[in-house]
């Protein structure tokens, strides 16, 4: 074991250490460029990073985050107007201190323009930035920069005054920004941004507020934008609201679309871009403004055919490192056959088998208990008068036929369906009219019949995401072994969806709930995967301290591992209690002749 521990920690500053060390060699290779190249190269060189900066704050509302913002070089604006009245009240700390100012401010603002989207989305929220960056822009031609009109230039940071010490000045910043953003992306606020824009109803249920996760989104975009305008506001030293026009606005946008602003590396490239093809139509006798076609032409592409140059690059390159893989395995097989080596047969079989009888009801206060829940659609009652109790430590099954009403029951528990009526309680905690969001934070966990595990993490970034507390290396990797998930470092969006489900189950169980309602766990499973699955869920309430309500199709599966059932039946409950006494029931067995298809 000391060995293993040695090795985590190599492995968790190796983590550290790469993202320090690659903007290290940025850094150095900014301070080469600034001394080699030419004046105007050197201001044009000043210009990519400020766009780059932008651009970077675009992928994360954007493209991590999955919401439309056509204003961001507004908030570069409000960057740029408070660095020049910084300038002119000559306020204490310099040049670096206006320049986090100004993020600080855009920051603020971001928020403000993004409680919007608390409610909107889509064109809708696209809409309303578009009409937020128009109305700025009016705004900020009448009112100009403070000390534009008496021609009282922005003063630089001390040692970077000369244009090629500004720029490498903006080259410190750009790498410092992309190390925060790199960790963010990496921790709980990137975690659930990607969430968020896979699915909302799967980021509450796990605890996460749907509300903060998009607010912190705009926050951190509106604030690099921020620093974007603040550099360039050092770069021309008295800027002009022509240079923060909604129109820029929507090219960056799309721009941003193109690249995959949401990789740091793209997002760079993006910036790249925003200089580069302007500078080529000057050079080949071309209006300027023909850049934005080209730029629009890029983004319909990006969106019409789902994947932009960032993650079209990374598919190729994950497409070969999994065939060099594929590769090692077969020939690790191939050394094998022909050099067997002696082994021991084994023991027993690889495959778990259910047991042939029933777990044993636990015993004491329930875990949840549920009275006269009842849900109306119009004039449908999807749900009447509903009252049972899952007990503590144990596996209660839900069945019914379809349309019972048993998704019903989970929306309504867990928080999704706030007009249904009746009284919820999680131990000794009545739930009343909490949020989805609240009740997971209280030991309440769901999982979904669809899938609402976002592709854009790993195995390991998912299972710490909701699992919502410090867990170590080793119980992440126990967990994700005891369910035979993939391992941690894994991609999601390489998976199938049933192992998705499986990861699912795992992460949802290494958070410790008091209850885990399981929607059709199996769905998407091989019969051997059904088999394993059913075993270790037996295990889980006294491995992990937990009861289960589990939905399943597969009526072998609830038989063996459910040790109460609770059968609904057109909104009604019909029988609930011990497994044993609940399938002998005349009216569960008359409810169910003669039907294929159980639950």
């Amino acid at each position: 074991m000391p060995h293993a521990d040695a090795g985590l920690a190599r492995s968790r500053a190796l983590r550290l250490a790469w993202p320090i060390g690659v903007a290290v060699v940025g850094v150095v290779a900014g301070y080469l460029l600034s001394i080699g190249l030419s004046g105007y190269f050197v201001f044009l060189a000043v210009s990519a990073v400020t766009a780059a900066i932008a651009i970077l704050g675009l992928g994360i509302v954007t493209g991590s985050a999955g919401m439309i913002a056509l204003c961001q070089l507004t908030f570069a604006a409000v960057g740029a107007w408070v660095v020049s009245l910084f300038n002119v009240l000559e306020v204490p700390g310099g040049f670096v201190v206006w320049l986090i100012a100004g993020g600080l401010a855009a920051g603020v603002v971001g928020i403000l323009v993004g409680l919007p989207a608390l409610r909107l989305r889509g064109v809708n929220l696209a809409v309303v930035t578009l009409g937020f960056a128009a109305a700025f822009d009016v705004t900020l031609l009448q009112i100009q920069f403070p000390g534009s009109k008496d021609g009282i230039p922005v003063l630089r940071p001390e040692g970077f005054s000369t244009d090629r010490g500004y720029f490498f000045f903006s080259i410190i910043v750009l790498a410092v920004c992309g190390l925060v953003v790199f960790w963010l992306q990496r921790g709980r606020w990137g975690s659930s941004w990607k969430a968020v824009a896979f699915s909302e109803r799967g980021t509450a249920s796990v605890g996460q507020s749907v509300q903060q996760a998009k607010l912190t989104a705009f926050a951190v975009s509106a604030a690099l934008g921020g620093i974007s305008g603040g550099l360039l506001a050092g770069q021309v030293q008295l800027p002009f609201a022509s240079s923060f026009t909604p129109l820029q606005s929507l090219a960056l946008y799309v721009l941003a679309v193109m690249s995959g602003a949401y990789l740091i590396d793209m997002a760079i490239f993006g910036g790249i871009l925003w200089v580069l093809v302007p500078e080529l139509l000057k050079r080949w006798g071309v209006p300027q403004d023909w850049g934005f076609v080209i730029f629009g032409a890029l983004g319909v592409q990006a969106l019409t055919s789902g994947t932009n140059l960032g993650q079209g690059i990374r598919n190729l390159w994950w497409k070969r490192a999994d065939r060099r893989a594929a590769a090692a395995r077969e020939a690790a097989k191939a050394d094998a056959a022909a050099h067997p080596a002696v082994v021991e047969p084994p023991v027993e079989a690889s495959v778990p088998t259910l047991p042939t009888s029933a777990p044993r009801p636990a015993s004491g206060e329930p875990a949840l208990s549920v009275t006269g829940l009842t849900v109306r659609f119009g004039a449908l009652k999807a749900l009447d008068e509903v009252s049972l109790e899952v007990p503590a430590g144990s596996v209660m099954g839900l069945i019914g036929p379809n349309g019972a009403g048993k998704s019903t029951f989970v929306d309504a528990i867990s928080g999704f369906l706030p007009q249904a009526s009746g009284a919820v309680r999680l131990g000794g905690t009545t739930l009343g009219r909490m949020s989805p969001t609240k009740r997971a934070r209280l030991g309440l966990r769901r999982t979904f019949q669809q899938d609402r595990v976002p592709p854009a993490l790993t195995v390991d970034a998912y299972v710490r995401f909701v699992a919502r507390r410090r867990v170590t290396a080793e119980e992440v990797a126990e967990v994700l072994d005891f369910f035979g998930c993939p391992p941690a470092r894994t991609r999601l969006a390489g998976v199938d969806v049933g192992t998705r489900r499986l990861v699912e189950v795992a992460a949802n169980v290494l958070a410790r709930p008091r209850v885990l309602l399981l929607d059709e766990p199996a769905a998407g499973l091989s019969h051997e995967e059904h088999l394993e699955l059913g075993a270790r869920l037996r295990e889980v309430p006294a491995r992990y301290g937990m009861a289960i309500v589990l939905i399943e199709h597969d009526l072998d599966l609830v038989r063996t591992v459910c040790s109460t059932l609770t059968v609904l039946d057109f909104g009604r409950v019909l029988a609930s209690g011990p497994q044993d006494e609940v399938l002998a029931d005349p009216a569960v067995i008359k409810a169910y002749m003669g039907e294929t298809e159980m639950l």
